[in-house]
Order: C-alpha cells, then sequence, then structure tokens
C-alpha cells in the first residue's frame, strides 16, 4: 500500500434511502469521506462511491436536477476510480424497465429488465452467490463461496451485457443476472457489500485499497470457461431476528417479547399481564450480538407505535444510528409508519417524510402495519365502486414509488377464526391439518386486526397481503397471534395459503421454539425467511444451531 496520505472517498449521496450504512462501511475500513454537493466536487474527485438507492426513475431525476448527471459522465469517461452500488450500477446502463423513457448515464450499452414474477417471487431479496468471470482485487479479500446481499426487482441480462463488462453472474430461480461490472477503474455491484457483513466490508477494502494504491484496472483479467470455479448460486433461506422495543414503567427503552402480543409480567398475585413490561435486554447491544452471532437480517419492531410521531421520537432513532454503525446486515424499522398531524404544532407530514426519516437513521426497509390493512381494505373498497380515487395515495405506494418496492415490508397481525365452513364468499378458508378448533370446527380463516392486536377488522390475511402486492409492497411479515410466544413451531397453513396467493416473499413469524420448526417451514411451504425472538433473546437456541439444522436438512443457510 502507498505510503502517501490515505486515498479520501466521494460519497454521491444524491439524499435517497439508507446511505448511513456505505458511510459507516467506509469508515470502518479506516477510510475518509466527502459528501459531494455540488457538481464541481465531481471533477475533483479521487473516487467516487455511488450508493444508488430506491428507484431508477427517482434516481436519474435526482442526478439531472442536482446537475451530476453530466459530470458523473464526465468523469467516467475518462476512466476515474468508481464504484456503484446497486442502482448505482443500473444507472450506468441505458435504460430500465422500471422507469420507461428515462434514460441512463449510458456509460454501458444495454437494458435493465425486470423479474418475471410468474416464475419467482420478486424482488430477489437475500444472500446468494457469485459466478467469477473475471479476477479483481474487489474480491481479494473473500472467498468465492462467501453470500452477498441482493435486493431488487430489476437486473442486467447476461445476455445483452457487453462480456468486457462481466464481472460476475448470480443465478435467481434459473434466472442468470450481471451481480457485478467492472472494466478499467469502473466498477460497480448489484449486492449491497454495505449490508453482505464482514464479506462485503472486505469486498469495499478490496476496492479502495486497489484504487489507492492504483492497482484497479492493471488488477482484472478474464477467467477461461474451465477457470470459473462455479457454475451455479442459490439463494439461502434467511433468519431473521426482531427486537420489539418499546419503553418500560422507567421510560427507558427495552427489548421485550409477549406472549400472544401481552409484554407485561404477571404481578405479586400472579395475576397475568398486570406486571412490568418484560425486559430483555437493550436494542443495540441485543441487535450487535446477533450480527456478530450471523442474523441474516434484523428488525426493529417498535410496538408503543410511536404515539407522538416518529419525529419526535429521537430514542428509537438514536437506536438506528447507533446500531447503523458496526451492524452491516439489513435492518428492517417498524412502528407509527403512517402519516399524521403533530398535536403540539399542528403540522402534517406524510408517510413519505417519516420513512424517510428512518431510512436517514440506517434502516433499509420499514415495516408497515395498521396503515397496510387500512390501505388494503380502501383498495376493495375502490375496485367494488370502479373508483379511481387517485386522491388518497396509501403509504404504501407513496413509499415505494420513491425508494422501491423493496424498501416496503407489510406486517400482518392476524388470528383464527374457527369454522365449520369449508369456504367462505369473501375471506380465505382453510382446512386445519393439526387439531381442530375449540368446539371441534375443522377450518378456521385468518382475521386481520390492527393496534397491535387490539381491533379486529372484517378482511382476512390473505386478501391484505394481495392488495398490498398490488399497491406496490416488496416483502410481506407474516405473525399469527394464536402462535405469538407458544414455541410450538410457525402456523403452517397461514404461510402457505398466503405464499401461495402472491408473487413477493413472505416472512414466516410467530411461534418458534426449536431449530425444527425453522426447517419444517423452509420444507413445506413457500416462506423466503423466517423470524424468531424470544427463543434467542432467552438464549434457549443459538443461530448457528438453527442455520446447521437447516444444512443438515439440505435447506440452504448462510453459515457466518
Amino acid at each position: 500500500m502507498s505510503s502517501n496520505k490515505k486515498l479520501t472517498v466521494s460519497l454521491l449521496d444524491y439524499g435517497a434511502g439508507n446511505v448511513r450504512s456505505v458511510r459507516n462501511a467506509i469508515l470502518a475500513n479506516g477510510y475518509e469521506i466527502i459528501d459531494i454537493s455540488s457538481p464541481e466536487q465531481i471533477a475533483e474527485a479521487e473516487c467516487i462511491i455511488f450508493p444508488g438507492v430506491g428507484s431508477y426513475g427517482t434516481a436519474m431525476k435526482i442526478l439531472n436536477e442536482k446537475q451530476y448527471a453530466e459530470p458523473l459522465k464526465a468523469y467516467l469517461a475518462q476512466n476515474r476510480p468508481y464504484l456503484g452500488i446497486c442502482l448505482g450500477m443500473q444507472t450506468l446502463f441505458e435504460s430500465s424497465d422500471e422507469t420507461p423513457g428515462t434514460s441512463g448515464l449510458g456509460v454501458i450499452p444495454g437494458h435493465i429488465t425486470k423479474f418475471d414474477d410468474a416464475k419467482m417471487a420478486v424482488p430477489h431479496i437475500g444472500w446468494n452467490g457469485r459466478i467469477a468471470h473475471q479476477n479483481s482485487p474487489l474480491f481479494r479479500y473473500v472467498n468465492a463461496s462467501d453470500c452477498v446481499y441482493f435486493v431488487h426487482s430489476f437486473y442486467a441480462p447476461v445476455e445483452t451485457t457487453p462480456q468486457d463488462w462481466i464481472l460476475t453472474t448470480t443465478q435467481y430461480e434459473g434466472q442468470s443476472f450481471v451481480s457485478s461490472v467492472q472494466k478499467g477503474n469502473i466498477a460497480a455491484c448489484q449486492f449491497h457489500p454495505e449490508k453482505s457483513g464482514q464479506t462485503g466490508l472486505n469486498i469495499l477494502k478490496g476496492f479502495l485499497e486497489a484504487v489507492e494504491c492504483g492497482a484497479l484496472e492493471k488488477s482484472s483479467s478474464f477467467l477461461k470457461n474451465e477457470e470459473i470455479s462455479q457454475d451455479e448460486t442459490q439463494l439461502v433461506k434467511r433468519i431473521v431476528v426482531a427486537l420489539d422495543v418499546r419503553s418500560n414503567d422507567a421510560g427507558d427503552l427495552v427489548v421485550t417479547k409477549g406472549d400472544q402480543y401481552d409484554v407485561r409480567e404477571a404481578d405479586e398475585n400472579n395475576v397475568k399481564g398486570r406486571g412490568g413490561v418484560r425486559n430483555l435486554g437493550k436494542p443495540v447491544s441485543l441487535a450487535a450480538r446477533y450480527y456478530t452471532e450471523g442474523a441474516d437480517e434484523i428488525a426493529f419492531l417498535n410496538i408503543t407505535s410511536f404515539r407522538q410521531g416518529v419525529l419526535d421520537d429521537m430514542p428509537m432513532l438514536q437506536v438506528l444510528e447507533e446500531a447503523s454503525k458496526n451492524i452491516f446486515v439489513p435492518l428492517t424499522v417498524g412502528g407509527g409508519i403512517r402519516s399524521y398531524t403533530c398535536d403540539s404544532t399542528g403540522e402534517a407530514y406524510s408517510a413519505l417524510t417519516v420513512a424517510s426519516r428512518y431510512f436517514r437513521a440506517g434502516a433499509d426497509k420499514v415495516s408497515i402495519g395498521s396503515d397496510a390493512v387500512y390501505a388494503a381494505e380502501a383498495y376493495y373498497q375502490n375496485s367494488n365502486s370502479n373508483s379511481n380515487n387517485t386522491n388518497n395515495i396509501s403509504s404504501i405506494e407513496e413509499i415505494s414509488t420513491h425508494y422501491g418496492a423493496q424498501a416496503v415490508v407489510i406486517s400482518i397481525d392476524p388470528q383464527r377464526v374457527y369454522t365449520n365452513e369449508p369456504s367462505h364468499p369473501v375471506h380465505k378458508v382453510v382446512p386445519l391439518s393439526k387439531g381442530k378448533g375449540p368446539n371441534g370446527e375443522p377450518y378456521c380463516w385468518y382475521q386481520c386486526t390492527v393496534k397491535g392486536g387490539r381491533e379486529k377488522r372484517d378482511i382476512c390475511a390473505v386478501r391484505v397481503a394481495v392488495a398490498c402486492e398490488k399497491l406496490g409492497a416488496g416483502e410481506i411479515m407474516l405473525n399469527c397471534i394464536d402462535m405469538d410466544g407458544q414455541c410450538q413451531g410457525y402456523d403452517h397453513e397461514l404461510m402457505k395459503a398466503v405464499s401461495e396467493a402472491v408473487t413477493i416473499p413472505v416472512i414466516a413469524s410467530s411461534g418458534a421454539g426449536k431449530p425444527v420448526h425453522f426447517t419444517d417451514v423452509f420444507r413445506e411451504t413457500g416462506v423466503q425467511a423466517a423470524l424468531a425472538a424470544g427463543m434467542f433473546h432467552r438464549k434457549e437456541v443459538e443461530i448457528d444451531e438453527v442455520k446447521k439444522h437447516m444444512l443438515e436438512a439440505g435447506v440452504p443457510a448462510r453459515l457466518s
């Protein structure tokens, strides 16, 4: 490495999505950062990292409005050091199906297309591998088998991307796509190194060190077919750890866990739910522990729902900011994702403004709960009345239009309604495979609730999931009040019903107590991820134990 002054990285943060994690990953590798705030700074940069987050159209619109597009094209035309991430790679191409009619930077000939949701769950979310087509210093410190984290609905086709640009390819449900590119000093990746754990940090290290010593373009070379070490990759199943966060009676933020959504201990008379809030630890330290232990994603779920509004809830925002400094896997945050009016000032805030504050604090995805149920109800009401009401845009549509579907997770909290009837005119009824209802009922449907399970709505989980996908959601976190805290396994009937009705990924939640529960839900239903909380908080089961059980049963998992 050069003994001269250490490289300074110019970060092209155009104001969309979670750039904090990229910033923290660069800092973790020991490099200083300059934020690009004017077009003139692009020409002066030693090295540019462009962490594009959101939608293709939004990204190009902002680049043009800020007058960054032309200086960036000139910078790239001079073959100067550049690393694009996600949209930072896609915008190098000429155009995209995501926003027809919008021109990209046009550095790489070709068009970005969408995954076929008739053949696979879209977005492609999770940890997958890479097939190397060139040698590159980007991967100097990583093993060929190390997984990286993807979250995208659109991709660069292998067939139409110039071969001299292709650095790695990846496969998803039989579809090959370009997962990283490099030509000279210009590199970019579809995956997120800042969310790929130590592997991602090492990829950034390889890139920055190569730039620093002038070896980036000199080190890359094409591999012959017989030198390519593997011919396929596989998306692994994800283990998500949830931290239910709320204030205890002393006003401190703590991680808690409910028993069928009741988070209070028994009181001195052993009356359930009358004691203090169950305290299982501090949010940041617990999250850091789970990152170290191999969690694929971490979800902070504020179960007090920001009653004063998220913009006034500084402690929770600080939790995100602190967690993102040392945790380099995806962070989801939920609670209070909605439009609201501040009681004290009367100022109105949109759901997009609320979500943006989360993203700037370090969140990668936001989870919408009660508001998603209301949006689904409105969706069907408008459909039944043949209304084309565009005045009341849902929070789902508002956020996904700006940041992309992959940034929006829907959290559904249903409860079983037992019935003797095998069908219903509206609700999706399923047969019970294990046992019967309290009065011998052989069927049930899943009634959605809002306000943390306190209020029931006359709509089923399947219909909410279908409507939310139509509105632009990218993933579903599927809970079950009946199974919550019971440690008897996930509700497979519910998981099957929803995952078969939608094309977006589903996260199984509620009920895990043993490693076999994860293996079973992956083998017997179509979910792509499984979430747990209490069993990990209480150290009854370790994450590594769960993943080893999955691998022994033939279920793909990522070992850290």
